[in-house]
């Protein structure tokens, strides 16, 4: 049975920091195209950053850029995003995803087309900012 599982959510000040962590129990995910998205109360889905299955495409969302960092360490079979200089807009629900067949050309459509189908999805994490 295939997992993927957020963890390091909470509350944080505004210009504070998180790291986010989803671990992946079922598949090797090595193998996969990694994205984080995020849904706040009330708002569509977004798209904050999708990695190749390389990491040699990694494309990140307007509002994360320069705050927002994706990495994995395929040792641990775990996935990344390390979250600099919070505001009260990235409040939301933090999901991972995991795609087989997102190839180097579709990672930016993986985190930007909203109809975009992936094959495996976390619970979530919750990441509140505020003071």
């Amino acid at each position: 049975q295939v997992q993927l599982v957020e963890s390091g959510g909470g509350l944080v000040q505004p210009g504070g920091s998180l790291r986010l962590s989803c671990e992946a129990s079922g598949i090797n995910l090595e193998y996969f195209a990694i994205g984080w998205f995020r849904q706040a109360p009330g708002k569509e889905r977004e798209g904050v950053s999708c990695t190749s299955s390389s990491d040699s495409i990694i494309y990140y969302a307007d509002s994360v850029k320069g705050r927002f960092t994706i990495s994995r360490d395929n040792a641990r079979n775990t996935v990344y995003l390390q979250m600099n200089s919070l505001q009260p807009e990235d409040t939301a629900v933090y999901y991972c995803a995991a795609d087989r067949w997102t190839d180097m050309t579709k990672v930016q459509r993986m985190c930007i087309e909203k109809s975009y189908g992936v094959d495996y999805w976390g619970k979530g994490t919750l990441v509140n900012v505020s003071s």
